[in-house]
């Protein structure tokens, strides 16, 4: 592929970072440069793999320079394009992935200083060892990275007990766009000294600067750990079970999933080992997760405590209780598969949506009258965090439809679902983020002066406009 920017501005780049860690080959690139739902393809002049954090400045100090357009990349996990290049050819792709580091750890502090480009995984396991506890957890672990998590403020399955990504760092180090360094690497729970630059930058899709380094927050590993599966009638019934759960369990209540009967069939239909847990089919399904500084003994006696007033109330249908670590991977591995799941059923619209969690039943019955009026035969696949009000509420094709002619109408089945999310004082992305796909949505649904605020900071940080072009808000 021939470049739209000089070779010697393309060899000007790669001495920063050494021959062996540019790629500028079209079919070595190709699988950084389009989304992983395929949604969103790009060109990119290169892809640069610096080694620190001052390979990066160099790199943003050229860019900014030059007015050379710099797309930050970490595992390419992103779901609404944030992290894929426009078609123009003109950017360069800066990937993190050479910045694994654990730079240091701190068990009487419980903090961790990471590398941007570090692993999920890898800073759980490090936290595993020390017999500490890193809390986010997500079905792209084994490849997402902390910067993208950071970038994207990406909430996962334990947002009920430990809060988004926003809630596990406390500080951060970042290059501008313009190739400084702020080294905000912080490791205090307490510090109020001026505005809280932190907070700009998480959440911020790489907009406003690259994040290379973080201080995240570690927790004490549970003494006791329960996993339960339960069949239940409806999204009400759900809901009154998670009132109770609530009310017996308190901050020992880390996880409940909803998930609906379709989403059980796609699993078990195409991911391999996954088996239905339940003797029968039940219209609804939670996943009941809850953890204890105490001991096994009183996780399990919360779990049993709460499905059986769950029985007497007739919320609960029936259920299973994980009797070992395999049984409880298989169940988080059934719900993690939800949306892998749907691929194979042909195309599928999806949404990343937040509702408050009282008003969940009602959005859920709305959403699908509406959905089947717009597209009979539609499936609805919806599921998620019914403890945070966070659902994926998904749609698979009818059976023996047109796939491109289902997925030609993305946009107006987004209106209609989310045009009753916002008449429940819900939120269009919970935590997958804006990115490309919800760009020009957010600048529509926003108050003006919300919009013009985010515009002033973006042109504040980012001058030249090269940082992320095109993502999030267009200046």
């Amino acid at each position: 592929m021939d470049s739209l920017l000089s070779s010697d501005l393309l060899s000007r780049f790669a001495a920063i970072v050494g021959e062996a860690n540019v790629i500028t080959d079209e079919k070595e690139m190709a699988p950084r440069l389009s989304e992983n739902r395929g949604l969103y393809h790009g060109r990119a002049a290169m892809v640069l793999k610096p080694a620190s954090t001052e390979e990066v400045s160099r790199i943003m100090a050229l860019a900014s320079e030059t007015g050379t357009p710099v797309v930050p990349q970490t595992g390419n996990t992103g779901l609404v394009g944030g992290q894929t290049p426009s078609e123009d050819g003109k950017s360069i792709i800066l990937s993190l992935e050479r910045m694994n580091r654990i730079r240091d750890i701190d068990p009487l502090g419980n903090t961790m200083v990471v590398d941007g480009g570090c692993i999920l995984a890898d800073i759980q396991k490090a936290a595993e060892d020390i017999g500490r506890l890193f809390p986010l957890s997500l079905g792209s672990e084994g490849s997402c990275r902390i910067a993208g998590n950071l970038s994207t403020n990406a909430g996962g399955t334990a947002v009920l007990a430990y809060g988004n990504t926003r809630q596990l760092c406390l500080g951060l180090e970042v290059v501008l766009p313009t190739g400084e360094i702020w080294d905000g690497l912080r490791r205090l729970k307490k510090d109020n000294t001026g505005y809280d630059l932190r907070d700009l930058f998480i959440g911020a899709e790489g907009t406003l600067g690259v994040i290379t380094g973080a201080v995240l927050k570690l927790f004490p590993r549970p003494a006791g750990h329960q996993v339960a599966f339960a069949g239940v009638p409806s999204p009400q019934a759900a809901l009154q079970l998670f009132e109770k759960a609530s009310n017996l369990c308190g901050t020992a209540l880390t996880g409940f999933e909803l998930m609906p009967r379709i989403g059980i069939d796609f699993t078990t239909r195409h991911i391999p080992g996954v088996r239905d847990p339940l003797a029968s089919p039940h219209p609804w399904y939670v996943l009941i997760d809850i953890s204890t500084n105490d001991s096994a003994a009183t996780a399990e006696t919360m779990v049993q405590s709460l499905l059986e007033q769950g029985f007497e109330d007739g919320l609960v249908e029936d259920a299973v209780i994980a009797a070992s670590l395999a049984q409880t991977k298989a169940l988080w591995h059934m719900r993690e598969s939800m949306s892998d799941a749907q691929k194979p059923e042909g195309g599928s619209i999806k949404h990343d949506v937040s509702v408050p969690v009282s008003r969940i039943p009602e959005f859920m019955a709305q959403a699908e009258t509406a959905v089947l009026a717009a597209m009979p035969g539609a499936r609805i696949c919806a599921f998620g965090h019914l403890g945070d009000g966070n659902i994926h509420y998904n749609i698979s094709q009818p059976v023996g439809a047109d796939k491109a002619a289902f997925l030609a109408r993305w946009r107006e089945i987004n209106a209609i679902v989310h045009a009753i999310v916002l008449e429940k004082g819900g939120s269009i992305s919970a935590e997958h983020g804006i990115g490309q796909l919800k760009r020009d949505e957010l600048a529509s649904i926003r108050p003006a002066i919300e919009i013009d605020l985010m515009r002033r900071i973006k042109r504040a940080f980012d001058p030249a406009g090269i940082m992320n072009p095109g993502k999030v808000i267009n200046v």
